[in-house]
């Protein structure tokens, strides 16, 4: 059983892209800084993010689904990112179709989650203890 969004594979997998997408980056023009660079770095970042979120969100369905559509979006802008950066000679044929494959691997995860609410929704299986939450001086 999943008891945090860490556990979850789209999220390990939005995780380690964004890294791999970050040291990537490190290596184009300067003058990127500002605008391919920035904005690859804050989609890539912003599907774990999301991830996050509709995990936290997941007694509501409806707020769950919204923020795995989030996700999606943020991925596939990276995608679009990517596209750029293969036009521009940053990344390599294969290196763009290695990353490409495994958005469109992370993509699926995030719409089989969101067709599936069900599986994922609802209250939490975590329970915590009936303790009373003191401030000791």
């Amino acid at each position: 059983m999943v008891k945090t969004f860490r556990e979850l594979r789209v999220y390990q997998s939005a995780r380690g892209l964004a890294k791999e997408i970050f040291e990537l980056s490190k290596r184009w023009p300067p003058e990127e800084r500002y605008e391919l660079t920035n904005q690859i770095r804050r989609s890539s970042r912003s599907v774990g993010a999301n991830i996050a979120e509709c995990w936290r969100k997941r007694r509501f369905p409806k707020h769950f689904a919204s923020k795995l559509t989030d996700a999606d979006a943020e991925a596939a802008e990276t995608q679009a990112w990517l596209d750029t950066a293969l036009d521009c000679g940053y990344i390599n044929q294969k290196t763009f179709t290695k990353l490409d494959e495994q958005y469109e691997h992370l993509i699926g995860g995030l719409v089989k989650m969101r067709n599936e609410p069900k599986q994922w929704c609802g209250p939490s299986q975590v329970r915590e203890p009936e303790t009373l939450y003191e401030v000791s001086d």
